[in-house]
């Protein structure tokens, strides 16, 4: 997991404010650069936040998802903010050619997480695979706002929703109150506005036990981990986790114990570095070929940086009984502009119009 550190922990940084809070079934953060706004940015967060849970959740029986999943199959208009989502969610699985597919519903119910994760319980029913013979994510039709998608697949958002809410929602909040913000939401943390004197000040270190580092982010920049070391459970007896093999319909074998990416966006850095752990050791050349900055770390704990990410310097000595403190590594991604960013109607390689959400 990805974590700002407290405001305090920086002397001579301009005034912040933060909040936390626990939020689909993780952490949440959300830090601005003006601490009178701390308020209304909360209330702003909390009412784009619920927006999203209302549209995509798939474990809310009231969802505009499940309340329309049984239509899907003949084609249904939906809401700007389900169509958004599932555009965006698409534009996913053609920049990894289907890695990231977002109609993995039923596979996902088929190895047990048809729940909130902390409601799962191994109900000692082996785990059965389910494959669609042609990627599931290519038969999906989005057309304006009238969604079709074949009676056997089920939408599954949770692999994007979560990154596209955390931009949307930092967007919106900075253009509302002109100052700078960063919203963390588990191992996802999108930054929109001006950041402190100094950048944004984040710890990478998925687990305790795991490697750590420091980085700088500039505003308007995102970093993305995903991990399978968290939405974990067991299913008779085997263990289960939350990021599938859209090819065998099963939890990937994790060359990787967590990737993490910086890039422009929440939404794309999510992408890849979800996408690195479903590709295991393939996924180094295609991150290079892409020039992104990543940090990976396998199986053992050894990590490997691509792409610019600042090399790491020897381990400190940690306290007796404590963990190992955190590198002082520093990563600047820089926008061409401070600006809200816009909402891109398209893919992560900007096909498609823009529309700014604000």
């Amino acid at each position: 997991m990805t974590t700002t550190l407290n405001p305090s922990s920086a002397p001579a940084r301009p005034a912040t404010a933060f909040r936390d809070w626990t939020l689909w079934s993780t952490s949440a953060r959300l830090v601005v650069t003006d601490p009178t706004q701390i308020g209304l940015a909360g209330t702003l967060a909390d009412a784009l936040l619920a927006d999203v849970d209302r549209a995509a959740s798939r474990f809310r029986a009231d969802s505009e998802l499940q309340l329309v999943a049984g239509l899907l199959h003949q084609g249904v208009e939906v809401s700007n903010t389900l169509a958004d989502l599932v555009r965006q969610a698409l534009a996913s699985a053609a920049l990894t050619d289907g890695d990231v597919d977002p109609t993995l519903g039923y596979a996902l119910d088929a190895v047990g997480y048809d729940r909130d994760i902390r409601l799962i319980e191994d109900r000692g029913v082996p785990v059965r695979a389910i494959v669609s013979r042609r990627p599931g994510w290519k038969s999906v039709s989005l057309v304006g706002n009238r969604l079709r998608v074949p009676a056997h697949l089920a939408l599954d958002l949770g692999a994007t929703a979560k990154a596209i809410a955390a931009d949307w929602t930092a967007t919106v909040i900075s253009a509302a109150l002109g100052c700078g913000v960063l919203l963390s939401l588990g191992g996802d943390i999108a930054t929109a506005g001006t950041a402190p004197a100094g950048g944004w000040q984040v710890r990478v270190q998925d687990a305790p036990a795991d490697p750590a580092a420091t980085i700088t982010l500039a505003g308007g920049s995102a970093l993305a981990t995903s991990s399978t070391q968290h939405r974990r459970w067991t299913m008779a007896g085997m263990v289960q986790h939350h990021i599938l093999d859209p090819r065998t319909g099963r939890p990937v074998e994790p060359s990787w114990r967590s990737a993490t990416v910086a890039a422009t966006s929440c939404h794309r850095a999510n992408t890849l570095s979800t996408a690195a752990i479903v590709r295991g050791e393939a996924a180094l050349p295609w991150l290079r070929g892409l020039g992104v900055a990543a940090r990976l770390v396998d199986a053992t704990g050894r990590v490997t940086l691509l792409g610019g990410w600042p090399p790491e310097p020897a381990a400190q000595a940690a306290p007796q009984g404590g963990p190992q403190p955190a590198a002082a590594d520093t990563l600047v991604i820089r926008r061409a502009t401070d600006a809200p960013s816009p909402y891109l109607d398209g893919d992560p390689v900007r096909r498609g119009h823009n529309r700014t959400v604000a």
